[in-house]
């Protein structure tokens, strides 16, 4: 049995270091001679776009062509549109095309299990799989926590990201009692703190308080970490 371990980064929130938080941790976990996959699960394809590749309209194989033969119940090639990086990573890509998946999602069988239909089958090769999920909550995302053991959640040191974790928890709780009874959050990731300002202690403050003893619906601790390295 594989012991993968399967992260979502999510927040339906844009810009609060999302895409950074994953490129970071999927490297830094290499770097500890992890076996690590990230998957680009934002049509914007800010993942696939760090791992430098700009033209990733140009991509032919991404996590949308993926997504759509395991649909069709096609046969997928072994490693088929992964990408092995300099950095000691693999990289699934996406681009616009995956804007389309969420709305063809609705109308297929077995719609929350796409994205882990096809993760299951790779997942003998990994340790770590990250998925930098899309600032929203759509299919593609419930598909994201479907498919993994647990969610980082990064948060900008400021009143409105903070605000939109309600709606955020409130998701991962539904899809935890529906689908994924064995999800659960790893943490919350306050990115962009200006230490010296009264706004960051507050919400700093705010997360600890509401959050700290709680996790979903067994009430483990949430763990609280600060990255004062995302700018």
């Amino acid at each position: 049995m594989s012991k993968c371990k399967v992260i979502a980064v999510a927040n339906q929130k844009g810009g609060v270091g999302k895409t950074t938080t994953t490129f970071n941790l999927g490297v830094g976990l290499a770097r500890e001679g992890k076996r690590v996959l990230l998957v680009d699960c934002d049509p914007q394809g800010d993942l696939t776009i760090c791992c430098g590749y700009q033209d990733n309209d140009e991509i032919e194989k991404t996590v949308s062509t993926i997504m759509q033969k395991v649909i069709e119940d096609d046969e997928l090639l072994p490693d088929e549109g992964i990408i092995h990086q300099p950095e000691g990573v693999d990289l699934l890509p996406a681009n616009i095309e995956l804007s389309s998946m969420d709305l063809q999602l609705v109308s297929t069988m077995n719609r929350e299990r796409i994205l882990s239909m096809y993760l299951n089958s790779v997942k003998h090769k990994y340790d770590y799989i990250l998925l930098d999920c899309m600032p929203s909550l759509g299919m593609i995302t419930v598909n994201a926590f479907t498919a993994a053991d647990s969610v980082i959640i990064p948060v900008q040191a400021h009143y409105l990201p903070l605000k939109g974790m309600t709606q955020l928890t409130k998701t991962i709780n539904k899809v935890q009692r529906q689908i994924n009874p064995k999800l659960r959050i790893d943490g919350i990731v306050l990115t962009l703190v200006a230490e010296n300002t009264n706004l960051a202690k507050t919400t700093e403050q705010t997360i600890r308080d509401y959050y700290a003893d709680c996790d979903l619906q067994d009430h483990q601790s949430v763990q609280l970490f600060r990255s004062e390295l995302i700018r």
